[in-house]
């Protein structure tokens, strides 16, 4: 028996009737099975070794300003992989699965955040960062064969935000989790700066899930597990629901949309929206590599990927070429 094979036994075994095993994977490509590691260990490695994960380390998760105690889109996403693992081991659910979703949900993130998503947006009329995420999985990677990653992780990525909600469990928890961790490291980020702070949250949110952001952690995840334990469901008490909702609201008034916050972001904006007509307008700009993709995908959608797949540092020193004057 391979060892592959004593990993599945012991999920059969082990993990609740209604886990995703996996031996349930299933992948738009077939292909031979690792004799190592499961369906799901295998696209978590996938992923963690691609350019795209790589470049998460120079993409901004919120905050514009340089510091090297800020998050990043890379710190966030391992960040959702731990909060996402511990929920699903206590849950006896696949908590591989859960790993690789987490890892791989915002490999297609545009630089700046989300104030990259809203300029390409307005740039080409419709763009939703957890799409670009299953395109770059799709195509890009292992010199253009993509990662092929399993159907359920491939949902779980698409599903984390958006209108459509995930099929799996452990799809539901990710997508739970991400908020859950953007909301208290964006939060502490804040907080570590002096631009918010424990004095500033809502009474709701101070009283009911606390002022630390380890606390809230810990009060949000002990009662999904307390709630979930032993149901086929993900839960989360509609008293701790509700403090979540408030949470998100200050968060959004006091950091996200804040005239602060703003005028840095409007910046971010531009940079990502001159790039973007200037590749649209001459393609030929486009590095050699990005090109040879034009005659499959068409002129806008290279333009997406490249300008999309840039990370911060390389989106201002492209937009400094072209549009700076040399003094």
């Amino acid at each position: 028996m391979q060892i592959r094979e004593k990993t599945e036994a012991r999920e059969q075994k082990l993990l609740a009737l209604w886990a995703t095993k996996s031996t349930m994977a299933t992948r738009i490509h077939e292909e031979e099975m690792d004799p190592i590691r499961t369906a799901f260990q295998r696209d978590r490695d996938r992923i963690l070794h691609s350019t795209a994960f790589r470049k998460l380390k120079h993409k901004t998760q919120v905050y514009l300003a340089s510091g090297d105690h800020y998050r990043t889109r890379l710190t966030h996403s391992m960040e959702v992989a731990q909060i996402s693992r511990t929920i699903a081991g206590a849950l006896d659910l696949n908590e591989d699965l859960v790993e690789a979703a987490a890892l791989g949900h915002d490999i297609g993130h545009t630089p700046f955040g989300h104030a990259g998503e809203r300029a390409m947006a307005e740039c080409v009329g419709n763009f939703h960062h957890n799409e670009q995420s299953l395109r770059v999985a799709d195509i890009y990677g292992r010199n253009g064969r993509g990662l092929n990653l399993t159907v359920q992780v491939r949902e779980a990525i698409l599903c984390h935000t958006g209108e459509i909600l995930p099929t799996t469990l452990e799809g539901m928890i990710v997508r739970r989790c991400d908020r859950i961790a953007y909301l208290c490291h964006d939060y502490d980020d804040g907080s570590s700066v002096g631009m918010i702070g424990p004095d500033s949250l809502p009474e709701m949110v101070a009283k009911r899930l606390g002022t630390d952001p380890s606390v809230i952690l810990d009060v949000l995840v002990n009662n999904i597990v307390e709630l979930s334990l032993n149901k086929p469901q993900i839960n989360l008490d509609s008293y701790y629901e509700e403090a979540v909702s408030a949470f998100r609201s200050f968060m959004f008034d006091q950091v996200y949309t804040c005239p602060a916050m703003m005028i840095e972001q409007k910046k971010a904006e531009h940079v990502v929206k001159t790039l973007m007509n200037m590749f649209l307008e001459l393609p030929e700009r486009l590095p050699r590599e990005e090109q040879a993709y034009i005659e499959s995908f068409g002129v806008e959608q290279v333009c997406i990927d490249y300008v999309a797949g840039l990370t911060d540092e390389a989106a201002v020193r492209i937009f400094r070429k072209y549009f700076e004057p040399i003094i």
